[in-house]
């Protein structure tokens, strides 16, 4: 929906650097914009018009001026909440749902939270307490960062708006690289700048007399329910994610929806009976372009699809931008699709729906069927399994080794989630420096701690929900649909979805053979069998296939062996990568990537 940012406020010239923070992210809304400024703090605000398209400008505040709202998002249950309110005596002045945060503030406090159905992220300032009180939705749906640099604390919608404060120093984080190589995205609250953090999903804090206090105020609990049969769970994610798709159709403008080939995207179009589908794809091999589907598709549902073939040149040159929009390195090439699908829709709508969440919510990457494997690998023996692995990992890479490996080590051991680059080991060797990086199963324990009394697939799910969904899927979401001034929402994200799929017996989640098994069958309701029984692609891109191209090969290569590269990495190592990819004797493609993306990341921040 927008963008706000902010500073505690010990500056002379206070109204003139929030003008400059706040145009750091003019992107994010592109309508409207507005502040407060006063001898404790200034408020920026950037507004794309959704809601209430005459009156809903922020910052906002409650009637006798003493709270002060900036919100980012939107609260698809806010006219329930709104009537509420009313009965207890609170006056409107708005039809937002911006204004029910104000008035469940001064109502209920921090419990209005979980009162709350949306996706958001807000700051409060309270001048009778003299208090900053700020919260992130339930999922991490929108992102919300701060920091504290010589007693001027910032936040805000992106990490650039700090840039333009005097008092922000603007320093690499080497421990968040570090972690970066492993996850190909940032996975802890720290970022890739130095005192910059990320508000975690589903916390709340305050921020008074100078101390920062955080607190977590949901959670997700897994706790299936074995009391009722597959038929009844079907139709319960049909109900539900029904009701879902039409609380996040609230608009006052044109809603469109993105469109694959995959069931998730595909049943939140047959549900949300948008207007106008969006698709993006390379080439013309099928694996790598998904728009003859999305026109079949879009032609059983009777609805118009709109799409765009992305050349190698259009993909390459747009990398720079693309990470400056990203505020921190993400090697995810589906990042690079997203945009250009943003970018797309934008020319035609302001709303677009999507199908991300599904897959962590219900049971979908394939990766989660391997705890069902019963294979004859499998069935020996613990020992000579680890036995095989120690000896694995001594040989040099190589096909079939990965599997002997992750087969020779206990999930909490192996698993990580969807992305594992470099492993501790290669990025040390990689890294020219020392750092105080955790070992990424350090970064997972606590997770895997949470669910241990759970099965794998539970725990999988678990960690997902918490790192890769939040640090990759919603951070890509939320940054290129910004950049392009287009508002996503994601209705499988939702609370009470997530209430439903919490009790889904893992035999409903996952099967020997299928993911997502009671929820494909749940689209089937809405969707041609072909369409439900699609084996996930995500977001194809054909880097591996890039990479072995001169022209591409060769620019890699100059950015390799650049003063920057010099900087981190033992350049000769990064080659040796480059040169193994491109002989065909092994694919490097994603570790390549991860190496190019933070390069390019860093020349775009650092110079």
């Amino acid at each position: 929906m927008c963008g706000f940012v902010g500073f505690t406020n010990n500056i002379n010239d206070a109204s003139i650097i929030i003008d400059e923070m706040t145009d750091k992210i003019a992107h994010r809304g592109p309508d409207s914009s507005g502040k407060y400024v006063d001898g404790k703090i200034a408020l920026g605000f950037r507004r794309l018009s959704i809601i209430d398209l005459s009156q809903g400008d922020q910052p906002l505040f409650n009637e006798d001026k003493s709270i002060v709202l900036v919100f980012n998002g939107e609260i698809y249950n806010f006219q329930s909440l709104r009537d509420e309110l009313i009965k207890s005596g609170h006056v409107f002045t708005t039809r937002t749902d911006s204004e029910v945060l104000i008035h469940g503030y001064e109502q209920w406090g921090k419990a209005m939270l979980n009162k709350l159905r949306g996706m958001f992220a807000f700051i409060i300032w309270d001048k009778k307490k003299n208090e900053i009180f700020g919260a992130r939705d339930f999922f991490g749906i929108k992102p919300l960062y701060y920091a504290l640099m010589d007693k001027t604390f910032m936040f805000g919608s992106e990490i650039k708006s700090f840039l333009p404060h005097p008092d922000f120093k603007k320093e690499l984080n080497e421990v968040a690289l570090e972690n970066y190589l492993t996850f190909q995205y940032s996975p802890t609250e720290n970022t890739f700048f130095r005192q910059v953090y990320k508000l975690l999903p589903a916390h709340c804090f305050t921020f008074k007399n100078g101390k920062m206090v955080t607190e977590r105020y949901w959670k997700i609990n897994f706790n299936a329910d074995d009391n009722h049969s597959l038929d009844y769970w079907v139709d319960k994610i049909s109900d539900t994610f029904k009701d879902s798709v039409k609380a996040h159709k609230i608009s006052d403008v044109e809603v469109g929806s993105f469109l694959s080939s995959g069931v998730d995207s595909s049943y939140v179009a047959a549900v949300a009976d948008v207007d106008k589908t969006f698709t993006v794809g390379f080439g013309t091999e099928e694996k790598y372009n998904e728009i003859g589907y999305a026109k079949e598709f879009s032609k059983y549902i009777s609805k118009e699809n709109i799409s765009k073939v992305i050349s190698p040149e259009e993909y390459w040159s747009n990398l720079p931008k693309i990470q400056y929009h990203m505020d921190e390195p993400l090697a995810d090439p589906a990042a690079v699709a997203l945009f250009f699908v943003c970018k797309l829709a934008a020319q035609k709508v302001k709303v677009v729906l999507s199908g991300e969440g599904a897959d962590e919510i219900f049971g979908g990457y394939n990766i989660y069927k391997e705890p069902n494997d019963i294979s004859i690998y499998n069935s020996l023996p613990k020992i000579v399994r680890k036995g095989f692995g120690y000896f694995a990992r001594k040989l040099p890479a190589q096909r079939g080794l990965n599997f002997i490996i992750r087969r020779s080590q206990d999930l909490e051991e192996r698993f990580i989630g969807n992305a594992f680059i470099f492993n501790t080991k290669e990025r040390k060797e990689l890294l020219k420096f020392k750092t105080t990086a955790p070992s990424p199963n350090d970064i997972t324990k606590p997770f895997f701690n949470e669910v241990k009394d759970k099965d794998d697939v539970t725990k999988m799910q678990y960690l997902d929900l918490h790192l890769w969904m939040t640090g990759d899927i919603l951070l890509k979401a939320d940054k290129m649909s910004m950049a392009n001034s287009l508002e996503l929402r994601v209705p499988f994200l939702d609370k009470e979805i997530m209430k439903v799929a919490e009790k889904i017996p893992t035999k409903y989640r996952v099967t020997k053979s299928s993911t997502k098994y009671a929820m494909r069958i749940s689209a089937l309701k809405a969707c041609p069998p072909q369409t439900a029984n699609k084996k996930k692609l995500g977001f194809p891109v054909p880097i591996r296939v890039w990479l072995k191209e001169d022209k591409y090969y060769d620019y890699v290569k100059s950015e390799f062996t650049s003063e920057n590269a010099e900087k981190f990495f033992n350049t000769e190592k990064l080659v040796e990568l480059l040169d193994v990819h491109k002989s065909g004797k092994y694919d490097y493609s994603r570790k390549i990537w991860t190496i190019l993306i933070f390069l390019i990341w860093y020349k775009v921040y650092f110079g």
